[in-house]
């Protein structure tokens, strides 16, 4: 699979995970061992800080069970202690803090079974900020065409070479055949005309990169980041009236490049057991008590730099017509039997679809005409609350 959410990738490799000695297990498909997940970066950003803990999955489970009820805290060498509390879906610190150059942190987790484990202690990377995030018209390696989104930075010391990057895209969304009067059924079942809503007409979508994107800098002659984290297919819908990324870019350590270049190389694999996939993982969080309770996962201490731009689409494509919508809006109507020219593609009931929400009204001459839903309702495929971040 190329597409995987890096949560998902750790419960998976839950079934080749480390003893207290960071003894590797291989994948056994046919058994199953619960471990414990961990999921954590740390970061010089001065916040509460974050840790998700889950029980390990088997295969073909579809959630993920977190494990509540226990201790989580992070020690430094300075005699700080900084305490998280259970927060349903993740732990949160108790206060807000930073990892700070030169200090070395530690992370404790004791279950509420009575299991302990404990990371090794990690010092914050390199601190190299963002220089830029542009957007500019490119082609792909299949020479198509469409928005190229890159990030550039460098580290004029030459220390931090090993970079890994998140992003969070949202989107404006117009409903391009909205109208003001909306179809509903009401308690007699008959067809009646309503106000519509006028905040079904403007909303804002919103994904997280969901793979784990890495770079190294170690072959070139300067420690300099010209990278490129997005493509976006000219012919994609999201760009069509106004977009934002915000894009994260992690300095880290060698042995989390390592952890995070097993995991991309693991869900990039066709076959877990193929000859260059050797089913091992390697973390920094071991077991202090037994030996056999099992633990996956990188206690990650990293420094970020974060950086949001936004464009329409004319700013790039100025005069050219925008990408298609997200689904078909051609209006149709509903009718029994074929007319003379045909202008129905529809049989009825149309009502069925009207209380299924599928189809949305939007004109009347000598039929009623529709279009699908996302076309005349944008909250079916995005939200109608605008974010505070957002800018005009």
């Amino acid at each position: 699979m190329k597409n995987f959410k890096l949560h998902s990738i750790l419960i998976f490799l839950s079934a080749f995970i480390l003893n207290s000695c960071t003894e590797a297990y291989p994948l056994l498909t046919n058994t199953y061992e619960e471990a414990l997940v961990v999921e954590t970066t740390i970061t010089n950003e001065l916040k509460n800080q974050e840790i998700k803990l889950t029980k390990s999955a088997r295969f073909e489970d579809e959630k993920y069970l977190p494990e509540s009820g226990a201790e989580v805290y992070i020690t430094d060498n300075s005699g700080n202690r900084y305490d998280f509390e259970d927060q349903s879906d993740r732990y949160v610190s108790t206060v807000a803090f930073q990892a700070v150059p030169g200090i070395q942190y530690q992370l404790h987790i004791n279950t509420k079974d009575g299991r302990s484990f404990e990371s090794s202690p990690e010092v914050l990377s390199t601190v190299t900020p963002i220089q830029t995030v542009k957007a500019a018209v490119e082609k792909d390696k299949e020479d198509k065409r469409g928005v190229g989104i890159r990030v550039n930075s460098f580290d004029p010391t030459n220390k931090s070479h090993y970079y890994r990057y998140e992003y969070e895209e949202t989107y404006k969304v117009v409903a391009p055949k909205w109208v003001r009067t909306k179809a509903v059924i009401n308690a007699n079942g008959a067809l009646t005309f309503i106000d519509n809503d006028p905040n079904t007409r403007i909303c804002y979508g919103n994904k997280k990169s969901t793979n784990v994107l890495l770079l190294s800098t170690t072959d070139l002659k300067e420690d300099r980041v010209d990278y490129l984290i997005r493509f976006i297919s000219d012919q994609d819908y999201i760009i069509t009236t106004r977009y934002s990324i915000l894009v994260k870019q992690y300095v880290e350590s060698l042995a989390a490049f390592n952890y995070y270049s097993t995991l991309k190389k693991i869900s990039g694999s066709a076959s877990l057991l193929s000859p260059t996939q050797p089913g091992i993982v390697l973390g920094n969080i071991k077991s202090i008590k037994n030996p056999s309770d099992k633990v996956v996962g990188y206690f990650d201490v990293a420094s970020v730099s974060i950086e949001r731009i936004y464009f329409n689409y004319d700013d790039l494509f100025l005069g050219e017509a925008p990408p298609p919508f997200y689904t078909d809006c051609q209006e149709f109507c509903y009718a029994d039997y074929p007319f003379s020219p045909d202008p129905c593609t529809h049989s009825p009931p149309f009502i069925d679809d009207v209380m299924l929400g599928t189809v949305n009204y939007y004109l009347s001459s000598r039929f009623y005409y529709w279009v699908y839903a996302p076309c005349g309702d944008c909250t079916t495929i995005a939200s109608n609350v605008k974010p505070a971040f957002w800018v005009d």
